[in-house]
C-alpha cells in the first residue's frame, strides 16, 4: 500500500514525498483511515514505529478545512513531557507545510507571554503539556469548547464530550484499558505487533552483579562493546547525577538528564548528545521517554527498571530503523522480582553473560535467580549472533515469542508519543 492508497490530500502527499517516502509503516497504514473517518482509535504499536505521524497525517487533513478562533484551538495533542511535544510540533512543521494550519506549542521552559499571543491569534494545532496547559487555562487564556479532536491524556474532563479521541500507545496496560473505556466512544483498535514485545534488531544480555561493583561492571561494558553511544538508565534521579558524574570524572563525554533539571539545560544536553558531543546520556525513564535519537548503538540499564513496561520502552531507542542494537542490564540480587516482570513481559529470556569481576565477592552472593547453571560466556568472547541461553531463564519464559514486525524508514519514525512524565516522576497511569 501506498500513501496515495489511504485518502490524504495531494498537498500532505507531496510533503511527505519531500521526505522520500511513499509507503506508510504497518501502523500508519491501518489508524489513519480510521482516524479519517472519525472513528476513535487507540493505535498500539512498538516504539519507534511511526505512531506520532500516524495521528499527525490525518490530523492535517481534518483539519486542513477550517479555521480557529482566538483562544479556541481546534485539536489538542496532550504531550507528557516537552521534549516529546516539541517532536510533534516538528511533525506537523513537516508534513503540513503545504497547509495553511496555525500551531502552538505550550511547554514549560518557554516564554508564557509568547505563548499567549499565538493563542490570542488561535491555533488549529494545540500541543501542550498538561502544567502549562493547565496553568493557562485557568487563567482564562485557552477556551477548550471547540476541541474536535483530542490525542489523549489526562485533562478529558475540560472537554466537550462531542469529540473524536485518539489513543496511541506501545503498550495496553490495565491503567491504559481503563482510560479507554472512560473516555472513548466505540473505539476501533489497530494493532500492528504484541504489545510489550521487543526489536529483532535488539539483541539483549544481561550480567550479575553486586551493588559495590556496578561502576566497574559497567565501564567494562563501555570497554568491551566499543560502545559508540548509548543510554544509560538509572532508576532515581540521585543515580543519575552520581553516574554521569562518575563517568564524566572517568574522562567519558557523559552528561546526565532528568526531570529536576532545567527545560534549558535538558535541551542543551539532548542537542549535545544528537550531535556527538556527548556520547553517554545518564538519565531517568522520565527525561528519556519520548526521545527521537537515530543510530544509538547501545542501551545500558544500569538498573532494572521497576515497570517491565520501562524495560521495553528503553531498550526500543536502540536497534532501529532496521539497525543493530546492543542492550545490557545490570541485574543485583534484589532485582529478582523485576527481573522476573520483564522476562514475563517480553516473552523470553534474557541471555547471561559473564563479564570478568563481574562475579567478585562483595558481601553477598552478587547473583539472580536468572544465574545461568553453566558458565556463562564471556563478553569479550561473545558473537554477534545470540550465545545459549541460560536454562533457568527459559524456564521463565511463559509467553510464546512473537515476530517482531520490521522497523521502518527514519523520517516517518515516531518519538514514542506514550512517554511517561512531565519532566518529574508521575503516576503509572500516563506510563503510555
Amino acid at each position: 500500500m501506498k500513501f496515495e492508497d489511504l485518502g490524504l490530500s495531494q498537498h500532505i502527499l507531496d510533503a511527505i514525498k519531500d521526505c522520500g517516502y511513499d509507503t506508510p509503516t504497518p501502523i500508519q497504514e491501518k489508524a489513519i483511515p480510521h482516524i479519517l473517518m472519525a472513528r476513535d482509535v487507540v493505535g498500539l504499536a512498538q516504539t519507534g514505529t511511526g505512531k506520532t505521524a500516524g495521528f499527525t497525517l490525518p490530523m492535517i487533513e481534518i483539519l486542513a478545512g477550517g479555521r480557529a478562533k482566538a483562544r479556541m484551538p481546534r485539536s489538542l495533542i496532550l504531550s507528557p513531557t516537552r521534549e516529546l511535544a516539541a517532536q510533534i510540533a516538528d511533525n506537523f512543521d513537516t508534513y503540513g507545510k503545504n497547509c495553511k494550519l496555525t500551531k502552538a506549542l505550550l511547554i514549560g521552559g518557554s516564554s508564557m507571554e509568547e505563548q499567549i499571543k499565538i493563542m490570542e491569534r488561535g491555533a488549529d494545532v494545540l500541543i501542550a503539556t498538561p502544567g502549562r496547559l493547565l496553568d493557562l487555562f485557568e487563567r482564562g487564556k485557552i477556551l477548550l469548547n471547540d476541541i474536535k479532536i483530542l490525542v489523549i491524556d489526562e485533562i478529558c474532563s475540560l472537554l466537550p464530550p462531542m469529540r473524536q479521541t485518539l489513543l496511541f500507545s506501545a503498550t495496553m496496560a490495565p491503567e491504559i484499558k481503563k482510560l479507554t473505556a472512560k473516555f472513548l466512544s466505540n473505539p476501533r483498535e489497530v494493532a500492528v505487533d504484541a504489545p510489550a514485545s521487543t526489536a529483532i534488531t535488539v539483541e539483549q544480555f544481561q550480567v550479575n552483579v553486586s551493588p559495590k561493583n556496578k561502576n566497574s561492571v559497567l565501564e567494562k561494558i563501555l570497554k568491551q562493546e566499543h560502545v559508540q553511544n548509548a543510554f544509560i538508565f538509572c532508576n532515581r534521579k540521585r543515580d543519575v547525577d552520581a553516574v554521569g558524574t562518575w563517568l564524566k570524572g572517568k574522562g567519558y563525554k557523559a552528561r546526565a538528564m532528568h526531570g529536576d533539571m532545567a527545560q534549558s539545560a535538558r535541551t542543551q544536553t539532548l542537542d549535545q548528545f544528537k550531535s556527538g558531543e556527548v556520547t553517554l546520556l545518564v538519565c531517568s525513564d522520565v527525561a528519556a521517554r519520548g526521545i527521537d535519537v537515530s543510530s544509538v548503538s547501545h542501551v545500558i540499564n544500569y538498573d532494572v527498571p521497576f515497570n517491565p513496561d520501562d524495560y521495553v520502552h528503553r531498550i526500543g531507542r536502540t536497534g532501529r530503523a532496521g539497525e543493530k542494537g546492543r542492550a545490557w542490564m545490570l541485574v543485583t540480587k534484589n532485582d529478582d522480582k523485576f527481573l522476573d516482570s520483564v522476562i514475563k513481559r517480553i516473552g523470553k529470556p534474557v541471555e547471561v553473560i559473564e563479564i570478568d569481576g563481574s562475579n567478585s565477592s562483595s558481601g553477598d552472593d552478587n547473583g539472580s535467580k536468572a544465574r545461568s547453571s553453566k558458565p556463562a560466556p564471556k563478553a569479550k568472547d561473545l558473537p554477534e549472533k545470540k550465545t545459549a541461553r541460560t536454562a533457568d531463564n527459559e524456564q521463565k519464559s511463559k509467553a510464546p515469542n512473537k515476530k517482531p514486525t520490521r522497523s521502518p524508514k527514519p523520517e516517518l519514525l515516531d518519538e514514542d508519543p506514550n512517554a511517561a512524565g512531565f519532566g518529574d516522576e508521575v503516576p503509572a497511569f500516563f506510563k503510555m
